[in-house]
């Protein structure tokens, strides 16, 4: 669209996008998932396939959004010249949407965690710890009623458009998101015993690595810069024509690997520290944390208050850069399909993942609410990572790497032979065609079991 406003620095495309792939996924998902398979052997692999899959898979989704600056369905289909392969872009509108519904409720819980920690209530040993997650999260009001806050939260940056809402926020959670984790990596490896946590987290155990390491780390590459959701693609489309795009791909990739890897050290050696280890999966961040927070700061409960505070502010902020990105995805199509104010394009995606956020959070411990003999939380979650995101990102790739004219691929992916690196396509070409369709179909039989 001619009136489509862009990024206004490569600062804020770099911090935007950024955002969208830096959130849960690094703060609380990588640490468990680190802790799970390895320690630093499963960052290695991670490492590389950020570089194998990640990278090339991001300058594809930015090569169709920048090229057609518009919505993720139009994008697809204009870059393809078929309106059949809009399907991919319709697929990643409705993928982001689904995760934002679910994806609140768990920013609710992060933002009553918050408001818990300041007043003191995260006392108490395991056993309180845990029934009071379980309360909370069984409760039927109070949870909806704080994802539903946070999608307008959400809202109110999303409504000021993409300088005055996405960018500016982004200048500013971006920042004091790094400042929060710095300052936490620094108390946490601090204290007695810290040392072997970060022994864990940075001397790697080969013997451990497997075929399910190999897969599980390609898997949180894929999660962690949200490859598939149709975001890299939204986001691109504010690109101006002289944004370069392989090097953004690679500053964004390097700043999502440092901060999931500052994860680490904020969590392993506070962990290590009091003899617990950090593999407890999702229930990490609200059942054993407190705990290890508690015990690893007895000296010093004023320290201990403080990081405990400072950690859940952080994984408030973590949260709001992703569903700022998750959003965005939808207020784009409305607005440029159904031709109305942006406001009221954004108001159209707020209630539909409000309506989802609620029924979501209800069928938290409550079996009338659930499909598939799981419930609808944990259903949305199931069908957008397992089936609907490794498509999205597979059928990128095919249409990138197979179906566009390779010539039009070359000249976005060389600013029209001004950028430098030119030399890089035939890695990136190769990649596209090949390693990431290949690295994909496998993540999704290691998911079904078959591998």
């Amino acid at each position: 669209m001619s009136d489509r406003t862009n990024f206004g620095s490569r600062l804020g495309i770099v911090l935007a996008t950024a955002g969208s792939a830096v959130g849960l996924g690094n703060v609380w998902r990588f640490p468990y998932m680190t802790g799970q398979n390895g320690g630093a052997a499963f960052i290695i692999l991670y490492l590389g396939c950020i570089l194998l899959l990640g990278i090339p898979g991001m300058v594809s989704e930015f090569i169709v959004g920048r090229h057609s600056q518009s919505n993720a369905a139009r994008a697809y289909a204009s870059f393809s010249k078929s309106r059949a392969w809009g399907a991919i872009g319709i697929l990643g509108i409705l993928t982001s949407t689904i995760i934002l519904g679910f994806y609140a409720v768990v920013a609710g819980w992060c933002l009553y965690y918050l408001g818990a920690s300041a007043v003191g209530q995260l006392k108490g040993d395991p056993a309180f710890v845990r029934s009071f997650f379980s309360t909370f999260s069984s409760d039927p009001v109070r949870p909806a009623v704080l994802g539903v806050a946070f999608v307008l939260m959400t809202h109110l940056i999303i409504v000021r458009g993409v300088r005055d809402g996405i960018e500016k926020a982004s200048k500013v959670l971006m920042p004091i998101l790094f400042i929060l984790l710095l300052v936490i990596v620094v108390a946490s490896c601090s204290l007695p015993g810290a040392s072997k946590g970060i022994e864990f987290l940075l001397k790697p155990d080969f013997s451990k690595v497997g075929p399910n390491v190999f897969l599980e780390a390609l898997g949180q590459a894929f999660f962690s810069l949200s490859l598939g959701t149709a975001c890299l693609c939204t986001y691109a489309s504010y690109f101006s024509r002289s944004t370069r795009l392989h090097q953004s791909a690679t500053q964004i990739a390097v700043i999502d690997f440092f901060i999931a890897l500052l994860s680490g050290l904020m969590i392993f050696p506070a962990a290590f520290s009091v003899g617990v280890h950090p593999d407890s999966g999702p229930s990490l961040i609200f059942i054993t944390l407190p705990t290890v927070f508690q015990q690893a700061f007895s000296f010093s409960p004023l320290l201990g208050y403080v990081v405990s505070v400072m950690f859940y502010a952080l994984l408030v902020f973590a949260a709001l850069t992703s569903t700022i990105s998750m959003h965005e995805i939808g207020t784009a199509f409305f607005h440029e399909e159904l031709k109305i104010r942006r406001s009221g394009a954004a108001w159209i995606l707020t209630g539909i993942c409000s309506v989802l956020c609620v029924l979501c959070s209800l069928s938290v411990g409550n079996s009338d609410i659930s499909l598939f003999g799981k419930s609808l939380m944990d259903f949305c979650d199931y069908v957008t990572a397992q089936l609907m995101l490794p498509a999205g990102a597979f059928f990128t790739s095919i249409l990138v790497g197979w179906v566009a004219s390779r010539g039009l691929v070359y000249e976005e992916f060389t600013n029209y032979n001004t950028a430098r690196g030119r030399q890089l396509f035939t890695y990136y070409i190769f990649c596209v065609r090949y390693v990431v369709p290949v690295c994909i179909f496998l993540i999704l039989l290691h998911q079904f079991g078959l591998i």
